[in-house]
């Protein structure tokens, strides 16, 4: 039995979906692909060493950033564009996509030494602390009459050195 695969209909118009250039078959008629906002940066890591590659993915790694004498865990941050898109195909074999998922609102130039990047593409933003709460942090720590391991310690031993202790 030949399986013939149904890509027109009876009418002999293509079921497929066009996204520009590529003819997309969904696997139900009524599927409907989820909307979803792509992301700004790209964060790219070096997986595969520069040796044994032929110059021309040289080239596009060192376009990229990468290095070829520096080793170990290097990041490289770019622009989610077309033309990065058509460079970083040419080497996707040699690398590590990962989208950054930045937060709704982006930090200030005050607020920069409270970023961080973790390694799976979340963008952290950490709130600059207020000198009110610094100031009652402060105030806890140098506390006379706060209770430490310490001081309940010694207490404590003195009391059953005593007998006192029940």
């Amino acid at each position: 039995i030949k399986r013939t695969i149904k890509w027109k209909d009876e009418q002999d118009k293509i079921e497929g979906v066009k996204y520009g250039h590529i003819t997309y078959f969904p696997r139900r008629p009524d599927h409907v692909d989820p909307s979803f906002e792509p992301s700004k940066l790209l964060l790219i890591r070096r997986v595969k060493p520069f040796a044994g590659n032929p110059w021309w993915e040289k080239k596009v790694l060192k376009n990229l950033g990468f290095e070829e004498k520096k080793h170990g865990d290097v990041l490289v941050i770019v622009k989610n564009t077309p033309d990065m898109c058509a460079m970083l195909w040419k080497v996707k074999h040699l690398i590590k996509i990962v989208p950054i998922k930045l937060p709704d609102k982006l930090p200030t130039t005050d607020d920069l030494n409270g970023t961080y990047l973790h390694e799976n593409g979340t963008f952290y933003v950490v709130p600059k602390v207020e000198s009110v709460c610094e100031e009652a942090v402060e105030q806890f720590i140098n506390n006379p009459k706060k209770l430490n391991r310490d001081i309940i310690q010694d207490k404590l031993r003195l009391k059953w050195l005593e007998g006192n202790l029940m």
